[in-house]
């Protein structure tokens, strides 16, 4: 679908479609930079308030990636009105607006249209200095590589929709996705982030083949949500993760890393954690920054510089 963009000739677009990146950057002074993102999605839990804070929160996710700060934001609603209550919508969006206003911006408009199937989400606009932006890049050789989420929403929001998620596991996976990765890009920002992308639809695998140069991952040190194995066991996996999986599976050294576990590599996630490639240096002080936070920030491997993946299973 990108391709079918023409070329962009401004040269003010430092970050265009062309890069694939989370957020496209459009430079407005010699030190300020617009971002921009947008992301909506049909609705993956039952309340109707935390949907609306979760698609807070997971398109702000894009801004937070470029290491950028979120100026404000516009809703985009897809509703049934002869279907559902008004009322489902507006605890969406007071949801959305809640997380928003935890995120300090404000919901200045945004646009809705009559749908059979709601969906739901935000444009984001951000400013960055044009000499600060975190791209997915920048990695070198030797960088730490860093998830500050545990992984496994897209399995959880299968067993949600199907009715067989454990009540913990789903609260569980609410908050998770429903975090703000402000303080995690703070935090990135300050150690010298060479690149980062947030882990949404494409996986951990799909995102980390964004990651310019490769990487060496330890497969027993990704923290996953407790219990969604045994919803992996269950096959519960969604379609975007199969569809992941059959897109990279002969992309990746899996080391041995049994089927199942390979799949749940590809799990499609919702509001995932930043996937984040740090100066080995400054790998302490990245951990030090969210060591008190939900979710703190867990080494998962290393930038290889030999542009492949590899995994390994630990065995």
């Amino acid at each position: 679908m990108l391709g079918a963009l023409p070329p962009i000739v401004d040269p003010n677009v430092m970050v265009g479609a062309a890069a694939r990146d989370d957020a496209a950057v459009y430079r407005i002074a010699s030190d300020r930079a617009l971002v921009a993102t947008v992301d909506f999605f049909t609705p993956i839990v039952d309340d109707p308030a935390e949907f609306g804070a979760i698609a807070a929160a997971n398109a702000l996710s894009d801004v937070y990636a470029m290491g950028a700060r979120p100026l404000f934001a516009l809703g985009i609603t897809a509703f049934p009105r002869e279907k559902l209550s008004t009322g489902l919508l507006e605890k969406i969006v007071a949801g959305g607006a809640a997380k928003m206003g935890e995120a300090g911006i404000a919901v200045v408009g945004g646009h809705s249209v009559d749908d059979p199937e709601p969906k739901f989400g935000y444009t984001v606009v951000g400013e960055v200095h044009p000499d600060r932006i975190v791209t997915h890049a920048g990695a070198q050789p030797g960088d730490l590589l860093y998830l500050t989420k545990p992984l496994g929403s897209g399995l959880v929001a299968t067993a949600v929709k199907r009715g067989l998620c454990p009540p913990v596991l789903e609260r569980y996976a609410v908050a998770v996705m429903s975090h703000l990765n402000r303080d995690a890009s703070l935090a990135m920002i300050e150690s010298g982030a060479t690149a980062a992308t947030d882990v949404t639809g494409y996986g951990l695998i799909g995102h980390l083949s964004n990651i310019a140069g490769g990487a060496d991952v330890d497969f027993a040190s990704i923290p996953y949500m407790k219990g969604v194995r045994e919803l992996a066991e269950r096959d519960l996996f969604p379609g975007g993760s199969r569809r992941n999986y059959a897109a990279y599976r002969d992309e990746v050294d899996w080391g041995g890393l049994p089927e199942l576990d390979q799949l749940m590599l590809c799990d499609a996630q919702t509001s995932g954690g930043l996937l984040v490639a740090i100066p080995a240096a400054n790998g302490p002080n990245f951990e030090a920054a969210l060591a008190s936070a939900p979710y703190p920030a867990v080494r998962i491997g290393t930038i290889s510089g030999l542009g492949s993946i590899r995994v390994r299973s630990g065995e």
